[in-house]
């Protein structure tokens, strides 16, 4: 049994947000979203997390089956956090206390922590630093095993000189947790309930405290300010593209690239500087995505070419596709196998049909077009009256000329030519050439008029 216990209650003075600390975001998600994530991985029995400054948007932001929340009303340390949730804890279980400002911490390194917990031993992750300033030490005694964590502001001299340091993470039985922490002295310079004064109740006990160490030091760092907060960032994010580019993704430059979800490309695809992926994106094999594109929730077919500057949401885009530069598809487009959107277009629930081209400073949305259609440049369907969307129908092998305006409701069928500068109203028959324009005067004498 596991039971995993989540401290989210501060407030994150240093961040100078109204925002709670752990709802501020790494890779797109919350502080604590994350920590949650490896909970999930860990299968963990329950979830509890405690909440205390902004409880109720944490809440509204994390409910969730499995997690409950306990709310600390007064931030009087770690160790009076977990006392709230000792009415929820299983006393045969292994407890794993966690940080929802701590969110690189990795499964394996928890694992590793959660084996070593048992009847007779209690798990401590613990990592040396070269600088230790801010931490609380590891103090071991002769024969080498942890005796006591003292933090910072109660150290001596000599425990100040100690590398090894408390990440603030462990794991211990629930019997154990629900012996000590009721004995918990705030006798100390911070007048705080310390959860590292278990330590000594461990060995009081006769309970051995077995250490761990992180793979790496940025698993186990925490935020508490901006600066911070962008360090873990670029950590996270050069995580992220060294495991894409060991997958086989060629990244032009792993520092310029941020991934806020999940991204898998088949081989041989080339992401340009600068790109952003969002939620969950797909790349079929062959894709090659230009600098400066932002792409959420896509799936991009084989052999597709993304020009830059382009921004593609909640689309659909099949195999041999061309987009951009400077196209944005809108939520519901769908491109089908060899359709081009050029420079300057706009799609917004919009299937393209094969090898159709809408190549130049236009707008096609709520709109069905067909197979080999070319929609010139400056054309747009006019699909909303002011209250409700209509729907534009466009057969196959239709020719719209440039600067047309298309007022849905509205069918053309197939083979049919539209005259530039047209405005259609109604439906057409196939292969009909299609005028809608006034005709041309040209005024002899015309004075054009003067500013006074």
């Amino acid at each position: 049994m596991l039971d995993i216990v989540i401290l989210a209650a501060g407030k994150g003075t240093r961040m100078r947000s109204a925002k709670p600390k752990v709802l501020h975001t790494l890779a797109g998600k919350a502080f604590v979203s994350h920590v949650i994530d490896r909970a999930h991985e860990l299968e963990a029995d329950g979830i509890k997390v405690v909440v205390g400054h902004g409880a109720e948007l944490v809440e509204q932001n994390l409910a969730a089956p499995g997690i409950e929340f306990v709310e600390q009303r007064e931030q009087l340390g770690t160790g009076h956090a977990v006392q709230q949730v000792l009415p929820l804890l299983q006393a045969e279980a292994t407890v794993l206390i966690l940080y929802g400002d701590v969110p690189l911490i990795k499964t394996a390194s928890l694992q590793q922590l959660c084996d070593k917990v048992s009847d007779s031993a209690m798990g401590l992750l613990t990592v040396s630093l070269e600088n230790p300033a801010g931490y609380g030490r590891i103090v071991r005694d002769e024969a080498g095993l942890v005796s006591a964590i003292v933090e910072q502001k109660d150290a001596n001299e000599q425990q100040l000189s100690i590398r090894e340091v408390n990440t603030g993470v462990m794991a211990v039985k629930g019997k154990h947790l629900l012996q000590w922490l009721p004995a918990l002295s705030n006798a100390n310079a911070q007048g705080e309930y310390y959860l590292t004064d278990i330590i000594a109740s461990a060995r009081q006990a006769g309970i051995m405290v077995e250490t761990s160490q992180p793979s790496s030091e940025s698993e186990v760092m925490g935020v508490n300010n901006r600066l911070q907060q962008a360090q873990l960032e670029r950590i996270y994010q050069r995580e992220c593209a060294e495991h894409l580019m060991a997958e086989g993704l060629s990244l032009l430059d792993p520092a310029r690239f941020d991934c806020r979800g999940t991204l898998t490309a088949g081989n041989d695809c080339v992401v340009d500087v600068n790109c952003v992926f969002e939620g969950a994106v797909s790349l079929g094999s062959n894709v090659h995505i230009g600098p400066n594109c932002y792409l959420k929730d896509v799936s991009v077919g084989d052999n597709t070419l993304i020009h830059a500057y382009s921004h593609i949401e909640q689309a659909e885009l099949d195999a041999a596709c061309n987009v951009g530069p400077y196209a944005r598809l809108r939520p519901g487009s769908k491109l089908a196998e060899g359709a081009r959107i050029g420079n300057f277009v706009e799609t917004k629930k919009a299937l393209i049909g094969k090898g159709s081209k809408v190549n130049h400073l236009s707008y096609v949305g709520d709109a069905i077009v067909g197979e080999g259609v070319n929609v010139g440049a400056g054309t747009i369907t006019c699909n909303y009256d002011g209250v409700n969307k209509h729907q534009t129908l466009i057969a196959d092998d239709v020719f719209v000329g440039s600067n047309t305006a298309l007022v849905a409701p509205v069918s053309i069928a197939k083979g049919t030519t539209i005259a530039a500068g047209s405005t259609i109203t109604h439906d057409s028959k196939q292969e009909q050439l299609v005028v809608a324009r006034t005709k041309q005067r040209n005024i002899d004498g015309w004075h054009r008029p003067k500013k006074k």
